[in-house]
């Protein structure tokens, strides 16, 4: 198994969030399972035709996000994302339904703000 990234040049996302959606994807679906060793910083910008700087950037949001984990000097690796991604999940999903109710928003419409979010975040 290998780690396959392709860069849009020409899409309105930024190369960063590219490489730092579609290596949350392929480790959250397990394309790339947990203890995967990911190249270097230097090594994946030289691949994909990128600053190190770019790079940098996904793996730290990557890091924080919990998909990986740098371990010193012996590299960065796929973390167990799944759980820590549901966790911070839920943790948001209730963080918004107490907003939401001290506001005073229906169920309804507190509904309907998540589902235009997902819309615009998703796409559909």
């Amino acid at each position: 198994m290998t780690l396959k990234i392709v860069i849009d040049t020409d899409s309105a996302t930024a190369p960063y969030e590219q490489l730092r959606a579609q290596i949350s994807r392929q480790a959250r679906s397990g394309a790339l399972p947990v203890g995967y060793k990911l190249p270097t910083v230097r090594g994946l910008a030289e691949q994909l035709g990128l600053a190190a700087n770019t790079v940098a950037k996904a793996y730290r949001a990557l890091e924080g996000d919990g998909v990986i984990e740098t371990r010193g000097r012996h590299g960065t690796f796929v973390a167990a994302a799944g759980e820590a991604a549901d966790r911070r999940a839920a943790t948001a999903a209730q963080t918004y339904a107490e907003q939401v109710q001290r506001l005073g928003l229906s169920r309804e419409d507190a509904t309907a703000a998540v589902e235009d979010a997902l819309r615009a975040a998703y796409g559909k």
